[in-house]
């Protein structure tokens, strides 16, 4: 057994996962010791000028000093640390990567969108059973989503530049989102997805359906009605194409003011979950799916698995 730590910095936030891993990849035992997230937006006026902002490099290195403290008192061996579409597109990535190696003792790394997606498909699909395959994994991040189609591995896969940051920043103007701004939204999504269908052999035909990552916890945890964040009750949930519409509904006529009080939306995500819930939405109707399985493993989950063989 090895003790391995992930860490995630992504466009809207940033995570830890600390576990014990007993052999590698899908076959491998783990066993969760902690797990962290923090709303630390290093998306934040990205994709505008393509450099991250002062006050997100702050906030994402704040989190990670808290991390660093937390991989000491786990004695972790072997730590990753990976950065995705937000400091893909950076070209200051350094300002935040420098002070960071010195805070969790690795040097963080930037993962391609290839990459990320594989190590998606491995921690989603590795711990739910009794589900049909082929499977499509699709994790909807800050900055970017990803696309995977595979039975035991990934057959096909794309990563998109669309995501619930910059999807808010491009279209979503208004409090709440004026009419205009909602369609301009779902019609970007919708030519992204023409792409998409293109590209990835059979993301419309796929047996199930996965969705990971923010968005759609988010929306899983307002169809159920927590009060709390329960990881439990949101893994494996099957959330209904009709379920999705009916929160998208509510969330893009409400004010932010009014839509933090909807249960199960954490304060972080108020001002991005209308442009998370309209990528998700507009991926059901294109594609054709009526439901999902909501799964809480992801990347984190792919990257302890592959450590456990170091």
């Amino acid at each position: 057994m090895t003790r391995v730590a992930a860490i995630d910095m992504g466009t809207n936030s940033t995570r830890l996962l600390v576990a014990d891993v007993n052999g590698v990849g899908a076959e491998a035992t783990v066993t969760t010791i902690e797990r962290r997230m923090t709303i630390t937006r290093l998306g934040q006026g990205v994709d505008a000028d393509r450099r991250l902002h002062p006050d997100a490099i702050a906030r994402t290195l704040a989190a990670l000093d808290e991390y660093g403290d937390v991989l000491r008192s786990h004695d972790v061996t072997n730590v990753r640390a990976v950065a995705t579409s937000a400091a893909r597109d950076a070209g200051n990535r350094g300002d935040l990567f420098d002070p960071a190696t010195g805070l969790i003792g690795v040097s963080p790394e930037v993962i391609s969108g290839a990459e990320e997606a594989e190590l998606s498909f491995l921690g989603a699909t590795a711990d739910l059973s009794g589900i049909e395959a082929p499977y499509l994994v699709v994790d909807i991040g800050g900055g970017s989503t990803e696309f995977v189609v595979g039975h035991r591995s990934p057959d096909a896969s794309a990563s998109v530049d669309m995501g619930c940051v910059r999807l808010t920043e491009q279209f979503l103007e208004s409090d709440p989102p004026a009419p205009e701004e909602l369609s301009n939204a779902v019609g970007y999504v919708r030519d992204i997805l023409r792409d998409v269908e293109q590209d990835v052999r059979g993301v419309t035909s796929a047996a199930t359906m996965i969705g990971l990552a923010g968005t759609v916890s988010t929306l899983a945890a307002i169809d159920i009605g927590l009060a709390t964040y329960d990881r439990d009750q949101i893994h494996g949930y099957v959330l209904t194409r009709a379920a999705a519409e009916d929160a998208f509904r509510v969330l893009a006529t409400e004010s932010s003011d009014d839509r933090r009080h909807n249960p199960g939306l954490e304060p972080g995500r108020v001002d991005v979950i209308v442009g998370g819930a309209i990528v998700l939405v507009t991926i059901l109707r294109t594609f054709g799916y009526d439901e999902l399985i909501v799964s809480e493993s992801d990347i984190l989950d792919g990257m302890v698995r592959r450590l456990g063989a170091v």
